[in-house]
């Protein structure tokens, strides 16, 4: 029997994010005959996803970077590494900050193929920020392979050097509107069946914009009293949104879900999804979102490939009361008509792992 092929993706870590959430899709679904993936993580701590890839037959191999910031000890540690597990002839990077000295320290062991994968389109407007837009432009200087999610994603980080698109896929069958579905979530949530819901899933984080959503959402409450604004995820702004809430007597209409293992059923139950996002690669949610049939309202620094169906706008990041208006202004529709769209769409999985399996196969014959 064949040896499998064994991929390194890098990662901060395996918690549950869209980018931990693609490559989970991606491993599912591709040949696992064939192929196996195993992880190099930045922290110590176990995430959401790691008894899944254990179960798998994925390995784990933990740097402690994240937590202890020891950079020279962090070289000293990866040369070893890649000195010690000459198995890994392919390594896909999906942290461009220290992608340079992973490639180059790769490089130096023998590692032949080096794939990059850009996941978005800027950094945020802070030191960290700015130290970042420092750190990766040697990156492309060191890789083999040059992956994007989106053309914007691709341009910020790898500028005119070659690259190639890869679409953040989904399994489409898991988002197929479901009114039995939504049926059950709205009485769980305690929503009743003429309140209308706009929905976000994503990191309390500045990326993700929480503070301008709340306002849109206070803009809708004005015009539609029954709406209520269901936010699924978790981050270091959390509490300041949920004091803005309180500061701004939304606190009954706003419902802080944390976590949820759900998020595919959670969907059905929403009507509108809003991502008002200072800058994106190409969001996963966003994907997921258009796949349920809702009505998805992005700013317009998201690229336009993200656009699945008809019922999408794009606006800029500047008056709520607009975005309340574009919110407001739907109509009932048959919501399993974008599930056959996305399925016959790039965004796919199934089409994203045959491609990237030739890929993998491909460089591991180099």
């Amino acid at each position: 029997m064949q040896e499998k092929i064994r991929i390194l993706h890098i990662v901060p870590n395996m918690g549950q994010g869209g980018l931990e959430n693609f490559i989970m899709n991606l491993y599912r679904n591709i040949n696992t005959e064939k192929i196996q993936f195993d992880f190099l993580v930045h922290y110590r701590r176990k995430e959401y996803f790691d008894k899944e890839i254990e179960d798998r037959g994925g390995k784990i191999y933990r740097f402690s970077l994240r937590e202890d910031n020891n950079i020279f000890k962090y070289i000293i540690e990866l040369n070893k590494f890649f000195k010690n597990h000459k198995e890994y002839k392919i390594i896909h990077c999906h942290m461009s900050s220290i992608g340079f000295l992973l490639f180059l320290i790769a490089k130096l062991n023998g590692v032949q193929v080096r794939i990059a994968h850009s996941h978005n389109s800027d950094t945020e407007k802070t030191i960290k920020g700015f130290i970042k837009s420092i750190l990766i432009k040697p990156y492309k200087y060191v890789s083999t392979i040059n992956f994007a999610c989106s053309e914007k994603a691709g341009k910020y980080l790898f500028k005119n050097k070659k690259f190639e698109i890869v679409p953040n896929g989904i399994d489409i069958e898991k988002f197929k509107f479901n009114y039995e579905i939504r049926k059950k979530i709205r009485k769980q949530l305690e929503i009743n069946d003429d309140e209308f819901v706009i929905g976000h899933v994503g990191r309390f984080q500045l990326q993700k914009n929480h503070d301008f959503l709340i306002d849109i959402f206070k803009e809708v409450s004005k015009k539609q009293t029954n709406s209520k604004l269901v936010l699924i995820g978790i981050g270091n702004l959390e509490e300041k949104i949920k004091e803005k809430v309180v500061k701004l007597n939304l606190q009954n209409n706003v419902l802080f879900l944390g976590l949820r293992e759900n998020t595919n059923e959670i969907y059905q139950a929403m009507d509108c999804f809003a991502l008002p996002s200072f800058f994106e690669g190409l969001p996963l949610v966003g994907v997921e979102a258009q796949t349920s049939g809702l009505k998805c309202v992005f700013s317009d620094v998201i690229s336009e490939e993200l656009k699945i169906i008809d019922d999408v706008s794009f606006i800029p990041i500047k008056d709520p009361k607009i975005w309340a208006d574009v919110i407001l202004n739907f109509s009932s529709k048959d919501r399993n008509e974008s599930y056959d769209i996305a399925k016959n769409s790039k965004y796919n999985i199934k089409k994203v792992a045959n491609y990237l399996e030739e890929i993998y196969i491909k460089g591991d014959n180099k």
